[in-house]
């Protein structure tokens, strides 16, 4: 284990603390104000001055995340919302979105509302709204490290519809500054069932700022609309707040490195002697990344968002067979790590990683 500049053995960290929680923790608490009031919530810290937030009431997402105390995510004027609050119908899901580190989108529709046959879909689905069961805290000792893990399960089901079970497990580990989304859904139903899923990661403040650029190994770029189509050069670029400002969307067909992973994130070369959050996900299960910039005041964000299917209607997808499925008793697991890149080194180093991907490509 990594503590400050040293490591130590699990002997030498148990000699000098009465409990594990002086270097780190994983810390339940309930919200108790405004609209939040009843969310469970579980506080990590690594001890490393990584520091998120998971609530299990809310999908097992991830609402604020700092790093040695500087924000790195856009929360919304929503806060963390009870899903007793949320509205399924058209747009919405705005009224309960917190934004934060990761909002899941899914599982059975993701993008704008709209019909799907006889369906009437909200935007962005139900996942984000849907409370899981059997949370279970699992830190423990594993050798000399300490590691930091909960787990729950959330299903979107209906009778006489789709069913499908999501088994979600967030972990990182004492002296780290990167966690892991393990996830693993089953269609648990008797019939094929839509399953798309988009993993909403959302930058803010002072990360995301005028300096900022989004780095990306994208095979290929194409923007959402016309409007994203005038901002295609400066798609990777981001502005200080402009009064007016409508939101771009660009969708991204990854490329992979040798081992399968596709890379993007978030740079800030001018904070605090560069700061970045990169993500790195199995193309073969996401091979998607949609772009979300809006750069409006007050509503200031940008988010990099790996998915499995184009950001769109459910009825558009399957309208251009593009509607990912999966069979009865099927099981699609997904991958998703997010970390920290501190300083010049460690930015330059991922930035060469994904110009190498570029490189390949371009030969091939």
């Amino acid at each position: 284990m990594r503590i400050g500049n040293r490591e130590f053995s699990r002997a030498e960290v148990l000699r000098r603390v009465g409990n594990v929680n002086q270097v780190a923790s994983a810390r339940h608490v309930v919200l108790d104000d405004g609209r939040a009031k009843g969310v469970a919530a579980i506080d990590f810290d690594t001890g490393a001055g990584f520091r998120f937030t998971v609530l299990p009431d809310r999908g097992m997402d991830i609402s604020s995340a700092t790093y040695k105390g500087c924000n790195l995510v856009y929360l919304t004027p929503n806060g963390e919302v009870h899903p007793a609050y949320y509205e399924p119908q058209g747009a919405g899901w705005l009224h309960t979105f917190f934004g934060g580190l990761l909002t899941t989108c899914g599982l059975t529709t993701i993008g704008a509302p709209g019909r799907d046959g006889d369906d009437d879909l909200g935007l962005h689905g139900r996942y984000a709204a849907i409370p899981a069961r059997q949370v279970c805290d699992r830190s423990r000792w594993d050798g000399d490290d300490y590691l930091l893990e909960a787990s729950g399960v959330m299903e979107e089901s209906q009778l006489f519809g789709d069913k499908l079970r999501l088994t979600r497990a967030i972990a990182s580990r004492a002296g780290a500054k990167t966690l892991v989304i393990q996830d693993v859904v089953e269609n648990f139903g008797y019939r094929p069932a839509p399953f798309t899923i988009l993993y909403h990661i959302n930058f803010g403040f002072p990360l995301l700022d005028g300096a900022s650029r989004a780095v990306i190994s994208a095979a290929e770029s194409t923007p959402f609309n016309e409007r994203s189509a005038r901002g295609m050069a400066e798609m990777l670029a981001f502005s200080d707040p402009v009064a007016g400002c409508e939101e771009q969307n660009f969708q991204h067909r990854m490329a992979a490195d040798a081992e399968g992973y596709a890379y993007a994130a978030m740079i800030n070369p001018d904070l605090d002697g560069g700061l970045g959050v990169y993500i790195k996900f199995d193309r073969g299960a996401l091979p998607y990344l949609n772009e979300w910039k809006m750069m409006g005041e007050g509503d200031y964000v940008a988010a990099l968002e790996p998915c499995n299917a184009p950001c769109e209607n459910r009825g558009a997808l399957r309208q251009k067979g593009l509607l990912p499925f999966l069979a009865p008793g099927a099981v699609q697991e997904m991958r998703v790590e997010i970390g920290v890149l501190e300083g010049a080194a460690e930015i330059q180093s991922f930035e060469r990683r994904v110009a190498s991907q570029r490189g390949e490509l371009a030969e091939s």
